[in-house]
Order: C-alpha cells, then sequence, then structure tokens
C-alpha cells in the first residue's frame, strides 16, 4: 500500500498494446472497509471472476493486475481459482520503509489515504521478503521508470 503500484500498472498499461488494467482494490472499495472471512472470499471471487473474463476475452494479449499480494496464501488462493490460460509474470514492487512511510503521509494530507495506513503498510513490507517473486524496488524510480524496468524485465524472460 502506498508503493506506487495503481500508477506504475497504469503506465505499463500505456505501454503495452492490447493491454486491460484490474486494480485488486477496485473490487473492494468499501466504507467502512471491513476485513472478515465473508469479505475476503467475495473479493478473491470477484478478482477471479474479473481476471478470468479478460485472460477469456480475445481483444486483450496482456492482463495487468495489481494488489497487495503480500502472503503466499493469498497468491496460492487467487491462482487456484484461475481457470483460463496465462503465463504469469509477478514483480512485488518494494521500496525503504522511509520511503513508503514519505509517500503514504502524501496522500494522507492530499485526503487519499486515512493515517492508520502508515503502520499497516510498513508491517506489510518484510513480508514480501518470504515470496518467490521478482521484487523491484521503485525508492528511486518513477511509476514510468518502474513500468519500463517491468517490461524490459518480463522481455528478457520470454528471450530463449
Amino acid at each position: 500500500m502506498g508503493v506506487g503500484k495503481t500508477t506504475a500498472c497504469r503506465q505499463l498499461q500505456q505501454l503495452l498494446d492490447r493491454s486491460v488494467f484490474l486494480d485488486g482494490d477496485w473490487c473492494w472499495d468499501a466504507h467502512p472497509f471491513q476485513v472478515t472471512e465473508e469479505t475476503r472470499e467475495m473479493v478473491l471471487e470477484n478478482i477471479a471472476f474479473l481476471l478470468n473474463s479478460f485472460l477469456r476475452c480475445s481483444a486483450y494479449d496482456q492482463v495487468i493486475f495489481c494488489w497487495v499480494l503480500h502472503r503466499r496464501e493469498i497468491w496460492a488462493d487467487l491462482l487456484r481459482r484461475l481457470t483460463e490460460p496465462y503465463a504469469l509474470r509477478a514483480v512485488s514492487l518494494v521500496c525503504t520503509p522511509e520511503a513508503l512511510r514519505a509517500r503514504l503521509e502524501g496522500d494522507i494530507r492530499a485526503g487519499v489515504r486515512q493515517p492508520d495506513a502508515v503502520d499497516r503498510s510498513l508491517a506489510y513490507l518484510p513480508l514480501y521478503d518470504a515470496l518467490d517473486v521478482r521484487r523491484l524496488d521503485v525508492t528511486d524510480l518513477t511509476p514510468r521508470a518502474a513500468a519500463e524496468r517491468i517490461l524490459a524485465d518480463t522481455e528478457k524472460e520470454r528471450e530463449p
């Protein structure tokens, strides 16, 4: 939360033809925000439905998805729900705690986030180290530079 996932993904979408972007937060935009077993299940169903629909649609070659995926079990649960063929290119965007705090405090001042986002987001940072996905440190990258790096790294992965 606050590292710049949505902004970087919007930039990536502009770099990729025939792409569609889904932000998992759009599937769980509620007030008040409640985390319960029922709401977790609902959001995973919503995300899986949309991802499968995008994967099935011949108009799109690339599906860009972002969400706070800080635990293996969330990844596993979500991937288990995908029924359409796909090639996964997973990247976790991370930054230093200082940069994250500064970004979040700016969002709080702008009225975009609540003050409790800082402690929660800082607590998530070390959890990304336990994931078996590529991490991209965006501390000193603009969203456009992050998108370009993701695209370049993805193209390298495709090379034989």
